[in-house]
């Protein structure tokens, strides 16, 4: 297996894109990519998305975005894994290319959301549970995270004003971020006083509704000189599953999926959780993020509330994450999500952070999952001296 490079990254600002459709977001962002890495042409196409046949009445992303990219005549095809579709998009594409299969290849991911009523919205993310036993009761994505939070506050003693730093430290990261969907800051005060969600989930500790796309270029490493001055390894990229019902589960406050899928990377790519400067989790609530950081194995298990109240999350803390704003702040496009880690990761590595930078970073970690964790894609990059 050849080793992997990534060699160009580029994305569109999180938001409502009344005037833009699901084919132009790919190709603005995939097109961003293509520039930055000085490549005009690439061998296969990997378009990460959940819901477009049921908010756009579109199929067939994987044809219809080379298309939109000018490349006819490209292997291209959709990789779908709920909300973890960018982050597996990116691993199948790091597979095509290690393997030898592509020697140059985009993985991008899309979604286009604020089209839809919410209720729509709400409906085509429940899909990622199982249906029949899950999504028919009414419950949400969010519900199912209150219950996550509620057992995590009576199992640890944490309380809510502890989880919810998790979004004001997002919020804090975005203000910096010109991507990002919301680039504000917000105070724990704040977040209390927003509107009940699912109890004790308030508004402002949950990701909003927006389109978004982002894209990055992969080659062989050993290739990757041609191209840039700055390339950045793949370590490591791997994809776990569990069972899909959370309630079917051994342990509710541990993601399996998370767990296995980072023993995997960390041995991948020949490094320990203490070797890891800068990470992206999927924190679709604040609850999510910290067990996120357990799971991970940055902290002991009910430790990560503690953690993040300490401030070890921030920028210039022990363990900077979600250096631009994450899921909160960045913005939540569930196809896109994985991939705009990867590119922020990328950024870091780079030193191309601006004010956000975490300085000397060379190891980035990015977790995506997909739903509620049946699914946690784990992508582990390196800067290369």
């Amino acid at each position: 297996m050849r080793e992997v490079a990534i060699i160009g990254v580029g994305c569109i600002k999180v938001g409502e894109h009344w005037d833009k459709s699901l084919r132009q977001l790919f190709a603005e962002a995939a097109l961003t990519a293509l520039e930055d890495a000085g490549v005009d042409r690439v061998d296969g196409v990997y378009v990460g998305n959940l819901a477009s046949a049921t908010l756009n009445s579109q199929q067939h992303l994987g044809a219809l975005m080379a298309d939109a990219m000018g490349m006819p005549g490209v292997e291209a095809v959709r990789v779908e894994a709920a909300d973890a579709s960018g982050g597996v998009a990116v691993h199948e594409a790091v597979r095509a290319v290690a393997s030898g299969m592509l020697d140059l290849a985009v993985a991008g991911g899309v979604e286009k959301m604020t089209d839809a009523k919410l209720p729509d919205v709400e409906y085509a993310i429940m899909m990622s549970e199982r249906r029949e036993y899950v999504t028919h009761t009414g419950v949400t994505i969010t519900g199912l995270n209150a219950i996550t939070a509620q057992l995590y506050m009576s199992r640890f003693g944490a309380k809510y004003e502890d989880l919810v730093l998790f979004s004001v430290n997002d919020h804090k990261n975005a203000v910096n971020n010109p991507y990002a969907q919301y680039p504000f800051p917000i105070t724990v005060e704040r977040v209390l006083e927003s509107p009940m969600v699912a109890d004790p989930i308030r508004l402002l500790d949950t990701p909003g509704v927006g389109d978004g796309a982002a894209a990055v270029v992969l080659c062989p490493m050993e290739r990757a000189g041609e191209f840039t001055d700055t390339p950045i390894r793949v370590g490591a990229s791997t994809v776990a599953t569990d069972v899909v019902n959370p309630y079917e589960r051994e342990e509710l406050l541990t993601l399996s999926s998370t767990r296995t899928a980072a023993e995997r990377a960390y041995e991948m790519a020949g490094v320990t959780p203490g070797d890891v400067d800068v990470v992206e989790v999927h924190d679709n609530s604040s609850v999510m993020g910290v067990i996120a950081l357990e799971d991970l194995g940055f902290v002991e298990k009910g430790c990560g509330h503690k953690f993040v109240a300490e401030g070890e999350i921030e920028i210039g803390g022990k363990l900077p994450t979600n250096t631009f704003g994450g899921l909160k702040a960045r913005g939540h496009p569930w196809g896109a999500t994985g991939v705009y880690q990867v590119v922020e990761l990328v950024w870091q590595l780079r030193g191309e952070a601006g004010k956000n930078q975490v300085d000397g970073a060379e190891v980035g970690l990015a977790q995506n999952v997909g739903g509620t964790g049946a699914t946690s894609c784990i992508h582990i990059l390196r800067r290369v001296d």
